[in-house]
């Protein structure tokens, strides 16, 4: 009886532990949140246990073979239902298909019509076509846009219109077209003045009464040049505006009732390129200013020499006057060089003629150096001033190669530009030392001729001087 208790004890251990496998895999919520099992305090209460561990397990598991068997019903009613969707599908698929052939034949058809019906008028629409694209692309930089804008939205649409193949112009819309050509011409040779916002440089905004010029150039009232900027659409006034009368005479066009003067920009039908480089051309100061230290240090050199020029040219000049005067007087004034050379011989009229000679000479080597003063200084500078120049551009150049080594010569521009303000210094030097030549020569003239007039009055008062020792 014991063996027999203690089998049905293990036998019922082991159905415990069968059923704690069976439900840690369960999927069932009820059965995870069921309470935990009581503890069995004898063999009796653990055989009813067992018994009532199997019944629960035998109507969980009916309970789960009847979940099983309602979702395999309703897979094959999903199943069924997906079949039947899946085959009204492709009967709309083979419907559209042949919607879609039948569409196309009809297409071709109409179009086949089309052509047909078109005949000789395909060719026109060709060329109204080109022409709208050009005449478009023309408007769009033209001058005349700026008192009729918006003129190529309407051919742009004309030309999408005839694209499409599917709608013809209308009368109306071809007009349109030689209307815009034919207008298009005749404000080419117009002048013609009207009311416009124009950009000032600072970016302002002002209404301002302009004029245009065919499709060359636009001024305002003020007599500034301005430039078309077919993306804004806008009117510009330029940075730099033309020197010269230039901006006088577009002033004078307003109120002007015949012939008038104007500077016409060659390049206006191209965009204005001429004027609108102007912003890019630097001035005459901008380029001095390009040549940098040495640029200022032989304009310094070139200053001094004009002035040394001028002072030396005034000093002859009244020197030479004096020298003048002295050839006519009959007496010696120690007033000039001329004087003072005249005054030894009244000084010593007994001397004889050799020392006398020595005498001269002595006196014209001394009046020599205050003559020729400053004309050496005048010939070096003449001389140094290429050479600063010649300095200034190596340098520049150094500059400009070590630029390219480092950013490279993409830009033909920045390089051509950096190679021009090199050579500024080259033009500086130039442009100091021809006018240094030539003012040297004109002073070193003026200094040779008075020096010519000390050594001719002194050769002949060496002459008197011995024909009156002879006579004796």
């Amino acid at each position: 009886m014991k063996q027999t208790m203690h089998k049905a004890a293990a036998y019922a251990l082991g159905t415990l532990l069968t059923l704690g496998v069976a439900s840690s895999y369960a999927q069932d919520d009820a059965a995870a949140a069921a309470p935990a099992e009581p503890q069995a305090n004898s063999l009796d209460q653990l055989l009813e246990f067992v018994r009532e561990g199997k019944t629960s397990e035998a109507r969980e598991n009916r309970q789960r073979e009847q979940r099983f068997q309602a979702a395999k019903a309703d897979q094959q009613r999903l199943l069924r239902e997906a079949e039947a969707e899946r085959e009204r599908q492709e009967q709309i698929s083979t419907r559209l298909e042949n919607t879609f052939e039948e569409n196309e034949l009809r297409i071709a058809e109409k179009q086949k019509q089309l052509r047909e019906r078109l005949g000789t008028l395909a060719e026109l629409f060709g060329h109204l076509t080109s022409t709208a694209g050009d005449a478009a692309t023309n408007f769009e930089s033209s001058l005349i846009s700026v008192q009729f804008p918006n003129r190529e939205a309407f051919l742009n649409d004309l030309i999408a219109k005839m694209a499409g193949q599917d709608e013809l112009p209308s009368i109306e819309e071809i007009e349109r077209v030689w209307y815009e050509l034919q207008r298009e011409m005749t404000e080419s040779g117009r002048v013609a003045q009207f009311t416009k916002t124009v950009s000032k440089p600072d970016g302002e905004k002002v209404e301002q009464q302009v004029i245009r010029v065919g499709t060359w150039n636009v001024v305002s009232e003020d007599g500034k040049y301005l430039t078309y900027v077919p993306g804004k659409g806008s009117l510009e006034e330029l940075a730099r505006q033309p020197s010269g009368p230039y901006q006088g005479w577009a002033r004078g066009l307003f109120g002007a009732t015949g012939l008038s003067k104007f500077g016409v920009d060659p390049t206006g039908p191209a965009g204005g390129s001429f004027l609108s480089a102007l912003i890019n051309s630097p001035t005459l100061e901008e380029r001095w200013h390009q040549g940098g230290y040495i640029g200022y240090a032989i304009t310094a050199v070139g200053a001094i020499a004009f002035l040394i020029a001028i002072w030396r040219l005034v000093v002859l000049s009244a020197m030479s006057s004096k020298v003048n005067a002295q050839l006519k007087a009959s007496t010696a004034n120690t007033n000039n060089p001329l004087g003072r050379v005249l005054k030894v011989h009244e000084e010593n009229p007994k001397m004889d003629t050799e020392t006398l000679e020595l005498k001269l000479e002595e006196a014209i080597l001394k009046e020599t150096p205050a003559i020729e003063n400053s004309l050496t200084l005048l010939k070096i500078i003449s001389a140094v001033a290429p050479l600063m120049g010649l300095l200034g551009t190596v340098t520049g150049m150094i500059i400009t190669f070590q630029a390219i080594t480092i950013f490279g010569a993409g830009d033909p521009k920045a390089m051509a530009g950096g190679i021009s303000g090199a050579l500024v210094t080259t033009v500086l030097g130039l442009l100091v030392a021809i006018p240094t030549v030539l003012l040297h020569t004109i002073v070193n003239g003026r200094a040779q001729r008075i020096i010519h007039i000390l050594n001719e009055q002194s050769t002949g008062i060496i002459a008197e001087h011995t024909e009156a020792n002879l006579g004796q």
